[in-house]
């Protein structure tokens, strides 16, 4: 790895917590639906719901919203109290309004790292709700570019070397996600870390395991420099 000139971080639960507030809201849902159906099969249609509406709402607070709206609609087969739709408004209000918690070490992490690399956020979601993270966060100095993608394949990695003017074997992606933050980067010739958080949504899940040269699992962030 010494070539690596850029080091990059995924933002939701790499750099602060992010997926254990939209369990909350998902389970304030299911509540609120609970005279309908179980909680399983309201958490299901929802997840559904949520993967149909990828490709035309993207990811984010603002579409996952949207999404509890139609679920709510579904499992109502269209006789819900517009009462209900007010509320599934107001988690989803709720939640652009959350405190941005960091993980542990993230900012002593950024410090020892700023002297040596170009650091940047590589994410994915609402552009407004996570340059308000950010901002909040108080981490927007450590970095020299800020990435908001609409997803994260192949292409959008493709891109953003692009943008940044490096090479792939200079570039390494740290995030929590395999399908987002390892495989599309590995795909690339770029280098990846995994960091597991505790809590993963589950259509970031991937049945197989990662196994390649340029491929790192740590238990925590600080573990990273070890690795550079």
């Amino acid at each position: 790895m010494n070539k690596i000139k850029v080091v990059a971080f995924d933002a939701d639960d790499t750099l602060w917590i992010n997926e254990p507030f939209f369990r909350e809201a998902e389970q304030q849902f299911c509540i609120l639906l609970e005279d309908y159906l179980t909680h399983q099969s309201i958490s299901q249609i929802l997840f559904k719901t949520q993967v149909d509406n990828l490709p035309l709402y993207g990811y984010g607070i603002k579409g996952f919203t949207l999404s509890m709206i139609e679920s709510a609609e579904i499992i109502s087969k269209g006789t819900l109290n517009p009462k209900i739709i007010d509320k599934v408004v107001k988690i989803g209000k709720e939640l652009l309004t959350k405190p941005v918690e960091l993980l542990d070490d993230v900012e002593i992490i950024l410090q020892e790292l700023q002297a040596k690399y170009r650091l940047v956020v590589a994410t994915k979601g609402d552009l407004k709700d996570q340059h308000r993270k950010l901002h909040k966060s108080g981490l927007g100095p450590y970095f020299h570019h800020i990435e908001v993608m609409t997803d994260k394949e192949k292409i959008d990695y493709e891109k953003l070397l692009k943008r940044l003017d490096v090479q792939p074997d200079e570039f390494i992606m740290i995030g929590n996600s395999l399908r987002s933050d390892v495989l599309p980067v590995l795909e690339l010739g770029g280098y990846a870390v995994h960091v597991p958080f505790h809590t993963t949504w589950l259509h970031e899940h991937i049945e197989h395991p990662v196994i390649h040269e340029n491929f790192t699992s740590i238990k925590k962030l600080s573990e990273i420099k070890g690795i550079l």
